[in-house]
């Protein structure tokens, strides 16, 4: 798969101990990112954060956290992450999912890969 031009970057903040049917909600949004043929997803574990409810949470050791932040972002052409969009809202509880326009200036697989 290619992509150049005009992309859209899904970012969806929740909290590293959510869960879906007892698996980590990351773990699922990216299995259905997958699932649904989307060009990547990463996962991105937070050092520290606060949300909705302004409690901090840290990897600091004096106040250690076990639900630190976790960001998940997907790059994909605008129509394929809008099709995703109906899946996060029955799987996103609580948190936070945005959009933005993007450039993809380059996005390839390797030849033998």
């Amino acid at each position: 798969m290619r992509i150049e031009g005009e992309g859209t970057l899904l970012r969806i903040f929740v909290g590293e101990s959510d869960r879906w049917h007892g698996k980590p909600l990351y773990e699922v949004i990216v299995e259905r990112a997958r699932a649904e043929g989307l060009a990547g997803a990463t996962v991105l574990r937070g050092l520290e954060g606060f949300g909705a409810h302004s409690r901090v949470h840290t990897s600091r050791i004096l106040r250690l956290s076990e639900d630190l932040p976790v960001v998940i972002e997907i790059v994909d052409r605008p129509e394929r992450i809008e099709a995703i969009l109906p899946a996060l809202d029955e799987l996103v509880a609580e948190g936070l999912v945005t959009l933005e326009r993007v450039r993809v200036i380059s996005y390839r697989a390797r030849a033998d890969g």
